[in-house]
């Protein structure tokens, strides 16, 4: 390599006077192949990142709000039993549910109500009289109140027997686990995404230093210092980085914006069952500051990764 293009490609040593040398062209170039692919796996890698953020906070949200109902909510299932009067027992159940304190509602469901909860099961269109169909009762706690149900469990054992109380503690706990499991779940996605990312970018840091290696030979025999390469490297991959990440981030914060949209545009049973169970499908305010988030960490392991890379080859060069 002539000294003429050695001029053209590199940067002499530090000025006596401390200035900064001067490059006419960049170690690492802009517009590479490379840098473009690695541009499109970052910004599937977020894409997929935010998604998976998206779908933990709809799922936690959404066992959230059906734990705030479900612990709202205890019944009373009343059995008919021989030489009893239902009816009778379901009313002084009814009344002695009223009288706890921190009930804030009552209300016994009618035989027809109660014979339609088995149609699920059973199927429509049966005849449910000759079968023992229970009667229930539900009672509304009210909000912030310590209703003390461990009294009307003794009440109603001492004056309707056929009756028990269930306070749903077994489905909280399932809502609660399958939380978790979800938040668990995401957790380890991202970071196996994050892991895939850091690869990528190690292995495009190599190629790249490959390609210039004889501008990169030549800098650090002149006496550039490791951190000045390496900080070249550095900006360039972030801002490759930083790209990706807006893309599939952007992308991702579309598709949320455009399925909240037609979640709540929709009016057929499968909307209205997929409302139930997710909401409105919107994200939030937290949704999207997430996904920015998992943009801006996009970047910076982006351009931590090429840094640690350009170090470590550039210190095996010693």
């Amino acid at each position: 390599m002539t000294d003429e293009s050695t001029t053209e490609m590199t940067a002499p040593p530090r000025r006596p006077g401390g200035a900064a040398p001067r490059f006419e062209t960049p170690i690492v170039p802009r517009n590479s192949i490379s840098g473009r692919a690695l541009v499109s796996v970052v910004g599937i890698m977020t894409f997929l990142a935010s998604l998976t953020i998206g779908a933990v906070l709809l799922v936690q949200r959404s066992a959230s709000e059906w734990q705030a109902d479900v612990s709202r909510e205890v019944t009373i299932q009343v059995r008919p039993v021989s030489g009893r009067n239902l009816d009778a027992d379901v009313t002084r159940a009814t009344a002695l549910a009223k009288g706890i304190p921190g009930v804030a509602e009552v209300r016994a469901m009618s035989r027809q109500e109660s014979a339609k909860l088995l149609e699920p099961f059973l199927g429509a269109g049966l005849s449910l009289d000759e079968l023992p169909v229970p009667r229930m009762i539900v009672v509304t706690l009210a909000s912030g109140g310590t209703a003390d149900l461990a009294q009307l469990r003794r009440v109603l054992a001492s004056e309707v027997p056929p009756a028990s109380l269930d306070d749903h503690r077994g489905w909280i706990g399932r809502m609660r686990a399958m939380a978790n499991s979800a938040v668990a779940t995401g957790v380890g996605v991202l970071i196996l995404m994050l892991i895939a990312t850091m690869l990528s970018v190690s292995f495009a840091t190599r190629g790249a230093m490959a390609t210039n290696r004889p501008v990169i030979e030549v800098l650090h025999f002149i006496g550039a210092q490791n951190g000045f390469i390496a900080g070249h490297f550095q900006r360039h991959f972030l801002v490759l980085g930083l790209q990706g990440g807006a893309l599939g981030g952007g992308a991702a914060m579309v598709l949320f914006l455009i399925a909240g949209l037609l979640n709540r545009w929709s009016g057929t049973p499968a909307g209205e069952q997929a409302s139930a169970l997710f909401g409105t499908f919107s994200i939030g305010v937290t949704g999207y500051v997430a996904v920015l988030a998992v943009v801006v960490l996009i970047g910076l392991v982006t351009a931590f990764t090429s840094r640690h890379t350009v170090n470590r080859t550039l210190e095996a060069i010693d």
